[in-house]
């Protein structure tokens, strides 16, 4: 087995009876995937996306159990140390790697100008994922499409889901 269907499966055991949560993480991790392959990410940075992927939004249920609920903010302060755990426990990965991951787990709701491609792919499969799950409207999906996405492949891929037209005047 990889390091990356060992990672999954340990997601899904951690996330045990909350089918909803495991569902959104294999979305989103299926979606980065292609992203950063479509994107030409090399092996290293795509296996980073990808774990990263995996693990985005481990700070929930840390964040639920110590402060009753949870938000994007709360998420990336305590997701890093639940990854870390992880991560560690399950070996194999590098203290850089580690590292790099623990920080995208910890940025993923921020949306600032990125130029690391792991960090944008990560947020733009996570869009597509949310933009679906909160039923957004077609009006929230073009102003993340124009503020939030910048890979061709991601861009491809929302416009595709949704039926909007690229030429289309916003």
């Amino acid at each position: 087995m990889d390091k990356i269907e060992e990672l999954a499966l340990a997601m899904i055991e951690y996330n045990n009876g909350d089918p909803k949560r495991i569902q959104h993480t294999t979305k989103v991790h299926a979606y980065a995937s292609v992203i950063g392959r479509s994107e030409g990410l090399d092996e290293e940075t795509q296996f980073i996306l990808e774990s990263a992927a995996l693990v985005h939004d481990m700070g929930i249920r840390a964040s639920e159990q110590k402060y009753g609920h949870q938000n994007g903010k709360l998420q990336e302060q305590e997701g890093p140390a639940v990854a870390r755990e992880l991560l560690t426990r399950l070996g194999g990965y590098s203290d850089k790697e580690i590292e790099r991951i623990c920080w995208l787990v910890g940025h993923h709701h921020t949306y600032h100008v990125c130029e690391d491609w792991d960090y944008q792919i990560l947020i733009e499969a996570d869009f597509l994922v949310n933009l679906y799950e909160d039923e957004e409207s077609p009006h929230a999906i073009r102003a993340v499409r124009k503020n939030i996405f910048r890979t061709g492949s991601g861009t491809r891929m929302l416009e595709t889901m949704y039926g909007i037209d690229e030429c289309k005047n916003e």
